[in-house]
């Protein structure tokens, strides 16, 4: 539902976000009538434009403004700074690219944390022009008119005057309101040359739409596929923003979907896109794996919302990258049809070289989606054969302090659509987590190491690092997930003991 735009309605959201002012008695004003006065006070024109804009109108909360001046942002930005002081407010000015930040925050006595409350950015306005081969504009000052003929999509050009004569006045010189209330995604000028001309307003679009639900208007949408190679010319950072914002929307599946339609999904992560599709031999088909991997993805993020859990991006990057090993592992079997096996340990090599190229993180944040890649069949083969103490031991053990992520994942990952399955698999998966439970209140096997580490191994049975070493250890470790050797101190060194007379390693006596 699209709130009122009068211009009584805008100024009484503007008003909302108040700011106490030092300079005289200490009172609350509106950051737009303090950013207007300024601008008065300098002789310039100022609008608030973009996001915030948008938002408001769709009765969305944003502490993101972006204010545009005719002139230089950055003088309006100092300006604006000296006023308010520095106690609450830290500026950070970019001389290279014209633009200026206002953070204003405050102390959270409670949580020993500094909160955002608005970020305000300041630029002057522009027009630009660009070459075939870089998307780095030619800028120069410009008109309100240019900045916003520059802009992605009619949605995000639209403007607010916050100056005194014209305080709360819109500017709407694409109709971006009629699109709002349609639920439009289209460019001001010819898509064309908006794609051409900045490649990662092809993303955008496909953001936007994802996040608020919003159609494509055909012509929009037809360039944007007419003009994916031109993506090739964008740095992986920039790609791979825009991508996390896709995965961190409410149904992220909308935005894959609309990537692999237009083409980008090919250019950018060919190894998605490789799932997509079914393949029949002699009547045989399998189900689309692209399909089944957003259904994935999107049970997920739907389970973290019934279930009060903070959206965890990594988890939703895991849900994508899970089956991915099957395009690679698949094979048909004249008795047992389409078969995938493997699938979880080839796409658990595959997510450290994809993450490298998709320029996501590479420490612990990949090692988590390894883990939970390699990991997600587990669960649901003991749900499926059979469950015992020491198999759920030992996935507590790997899976450690992420287990509960990947039970999460691997319930999202039931998506048969024969009811009897889906419920007995369901069923199970409730005895695991009971078992879970019970082995986890017994003995912590999440954050557990055997009882005796390598250096003690060494040190008993006079041995230097080598591989009796780490046989020891390893069968140390199996004996207390199977369940043959307590986890405990003296039951473990017994054990060892034996191992290692076995071995025809003498011991030289308790530790």
């Amino acid at each position: 539902m699209i709130k009122e735009q009068t211009r009584e309605t805008i100024i009484m959201h503007l008003d909302k976000k108040d700011f106490e002012v030092h300079d005289t008695d200490r009172k609350k004003m509106s950051i737009f009538r303090i950013i207007g006065q300024e601008a008065d006070r300098l002789g310039r024109e100022c609008y608030v434009i973009g996001g915030f804009v948008r938002d408001l109108f769709l009765g969305l909360d944003s502490k993101d403004i972006d204010c545009v001046t005719i002139g230089s942002g950055i003088e309006l930005a100092e300006s604006l700074y000296k006023r308010l002081g520095r106690r609450r407010t830290h500026l950070s000015t970019f001389r290279n690219f014209g633009t200026a930040q206002l953070k204003h925050t405050e102390f959270d006595h409670a949580t020993g944390t500094v909160i955002e409350l608005m970020n305000v950015e300041f630029v002057g306005a522009r027009k630009e022009s660009y070459r075939n081969d870089s998307r780095k504009p030619v800028v120069e000052d410009g008109t309100l008119e240019d900045d916003q003929n520059r802009r992605d999509l009619t949605i995000n050009d639209l403007a607010i005057c916050l100056n005194a004569a014209r305080y709360g006045e819109l500017i709407d010189p694409f109709h971006g309101i009629d699109d709002l209330k349609a639920g439009l995604c289209r460019t001001p000028l010819d898509p064309d040359i908006t794609f051409s001309d900045d490649p990662l307003r092809m993303l955008r679009t496909i953001r936007f739409a994802c996040r608020f639900n919003f159609h494509i208007v055909p012509e929009t949408f037809e360039a944007i596929a007419r003009n994916r190679e031109r993506i090739k010319i964008i740095s992986g950072e920039r790609i791979i923003e825009e991508l996390n914002k896709i995965q961190m929307c409410e149904r992220p599946s909308r935005g894959w979907q609309l990537l692999w339609h237009c083409g980008l999904l090919q250019i950018i992560f060919p190894e998605l896109a490789a799932l997509a599709g079914i393949e029949s031999r002699e009547g045989r088909g399998h189900k689309d794996n692209f399909l089944h991997t957003l259904t994935v993805l999107d049970n997920v993020c739907r389970m973290e919302r019934e279930q009060n859990r903070k959206p965890n991006l990594w988890l939703h990057w895991a849900a994508l990258f899970h089956d991915l090993g099957k395009a690679k592992a698949k094979e048909y079997d004249e008795k047992l049809g389409w078969t995938f096996h493997n699938h979880d340990y080839i796409g658990q090599r595959m997510v450290l070289p994809i993450m490298r190229r998709l320029k996501l993180p590479l420490g612990a944040e990949m090692k988590y989606v390894q883990k939970l890649v390699g990991l997600h069949m587990r669960p649901i083969h003991l749900a499926d054969v059979g469950i015992t103490d020491s198999a759920i031991r030992r996935v507590m053990f790997e899976a450690g302090e992420d287990t509960d992520d990947l039970m999460l994942l691997c319930e999202a990952d039931i998506t048969s659509k024969i009811p009897e399955k889906v419920r007995r698999f369901l069923d199970n998966f409730k005895i695991v987590r009971q078992k879970m439970q019970e082995i986890q209140e017994k003995d912590d096997y999440r954050n557990w190491t055997p009882p005796i580490d390598g250096n003690e191994i060494m040190e008993r049975y006079g041995l230097t690092p080598s591989k009796e070493v780490g046989v020891l250890r390893e069968a140390q470790k199996n004996a207390i997930l199977d369940g043959e050797c307590e986890n405990t101190r003296e039951a473990a060194l017994t054990f060892l003991d034996q191992k290692a007379k076995e071995m025809g390693l003498s011991s030289k006596g308790s530790l």
